[in-house]
């Protein structure tokens, strides 16, 4: 049995934390966390490392798993509610601007 862990409504796109995210996916838990210190895509990647860690403590919480042994199972960047928005455009008009959110689940589990 794995640890779990969540994050919900991430003002971050899907899409910038998919292109981080499937660089860590598979990883060794210690492998992924530098991988993600040395991204160049600074918010996702703190996003992502702080649901890893997040599950790492709840790892280590339930006491039954050596957290030196995790990796990551799965890692699933799914879309959540759009903040919708609108610009004002020349001769009255108005254009809408979907400020997208994210949701991050992740299972670590012992090799």
């Amino acid at each position: 049995m794995g640890a779990r862990a969540k994050a919900k409504y991430i003002r971050i796109t899907p899409r910038k934390l998919r292109t981080v995210s499937d660089l860590v996916r598979g990883k060794d838990i210690n492998e992924a966390l530098t991988i993600l210190k040395f991204s160049p895509r600074r918010r996702a990647a703190t996003a992502i490392s702080k649901v890893l860690e997040s599950a790492v403590a709840n790892a280590d919480q339930t006491g039954k798993v050596d957290v030196d042994t995790l990796y990551v199972r799965t890692l699933m960047i799914d879309q959540g509610p759009a903040l919708k928005r609108y610009m004002p455009r020349a001769q009255g008009r108005a254009f809408r601007i979907l400020k997208r959110t994210s949701h991050i689940s992740v299972v670590l589990e012992e090799k």
